[in-house]
């Protein structure tokens, strides 16, 4: 099971040329790119787009669990506030993700029941609305094909995602969509308020994001950290480039603490199996960035071998 959390990285841009890109009033003035990496929750990125800054979160989730080119069997995913809206909720739903977003100012955050608040004397306070369940009936047949066009690649989940925004407050289809996906934010938020387990599973989640984007941050630093190149294509392929440096410290990293766990248990020592899982391979404190970087062939280690590991320190 793939639980993935999300990673996304905002980055400068400098160029002259016909580019046009939105940014939010938080990034300053200097326009930028955001790097949107999916990662799973074993800190290997599977899915990356550029995109611009301006544009919600939200848009881009089910590309990357939809469209990956990734052996991972997705089940459960991750985001801030910003990676959800109703539609976003009902399409997970629709496309058989378990979608689980760390929501900021829950407490305003409102519920839908069938019946109206007077059938909730508890939840009086929390209730926003009565869910319209005819409206969702009367378009199940649009909601169905939408989904089946999205699951099969005939139409991309952002692109319907922006039209789903952009239409009308009356559209039908939009509307119902929007009733589902609050049904799906009502049970979720009664479950997270429930569950000790699913608040701490996605905050853990969570948590291996901005620690990879803080990796990526390390990374990004040719240019001043600034891209600078005019074209999409050769941005996109900047951070294709990211990820690939980013997975290789990861994998080199996850190599190495298995290495060392090994050495530990030969000499004797003990290693308790339960804290393991709780080792990071995101760490670069040990990793020369910045320095050269040297290429002869004297340097090379040998397929299937390893650089020796520092000896152990006696207490």
């Amino acid at each position: 099971m793939s639980l993935p959390g999300l990673q996304k990285g905002w980055i400068k841009i400098r160029w002259k040329c016909r580019l046009r890109v939105a940014w939010k009033l938080t990034y300053g003035s200097s326009p930028g790119r955001t790097f949107y990496t999916h990662i799973s929750d074993q800190y290997a990125p599977f899915h990356n787009k550029v995109v611009n800054v301006g544009v919600r979160d939200s848009t881009y989730v089910l590309d990357g669990l939809l469209y990956h080119e990734s052996d991972l069997r997705i089940e459960e995913h991750y985001t801030d506030t910003a990676g959800f809206t109703d539609h976003v909720f009902a399409l997970m739903h629709l496309l058989g993700f378990r979608f689980a977003p760390r929501i900021r100012d829950l407490g305003d955050t409102k519920l839908y029941t069938p019946k109206g608040e007077a059938a909730y004397d508890a939840l009086k306070p929390m209730i926003g609305g009565t869910l319209n369940i005819k409206h969702v009936r009367a378009h199940w047949d649009e909601i169905l094909r939408l989904a089946t066009s999205i699951k099969q690649g005939t139409v991309t989940a952002s692109l319907m995602l922006r039209k789903l925004g952009s239409y009308p407050r009356q559209n039908g289809l939009a509307v119902a969509l929007r009733e589902l996906g609050r049904i799906e934010r009502t049970l979720f938020i009664l479950g997270w308020l429930q569950s000790v387990e699913l608040r701490r599973r996605v905050h853990a989640g969570l948590n291996k994001g901005e620690a990879r984007n803080a990796l990526a941050r390390a990374v990004f630093f040719n240019r001043l950290g600034e891209i600078r190149d005019s074209s999409f294509e050769q941005q996109r392929y900047r951070a294709s480039g990211l990820n690939l440096v980013t997975a290789a410290v990861v994998l080199w990293n996850t190599v190495y603490l298995e290495r060392a766990a090994h050495a530990l248990r030969s000499n004797g020592h003990a290693v308790d199996e339960t804290l393991l899982q709780y080792l990071s391979p995101l760490g670069w404190e040990h990793i020369n960035l910045t320095g050269d970087y040297l290429w002869r062939s004297s340097a090379k280690i040998g397929a299937g071998k390893f650089r020796p590991l520092r000896p152990l320190q006696s207490a």
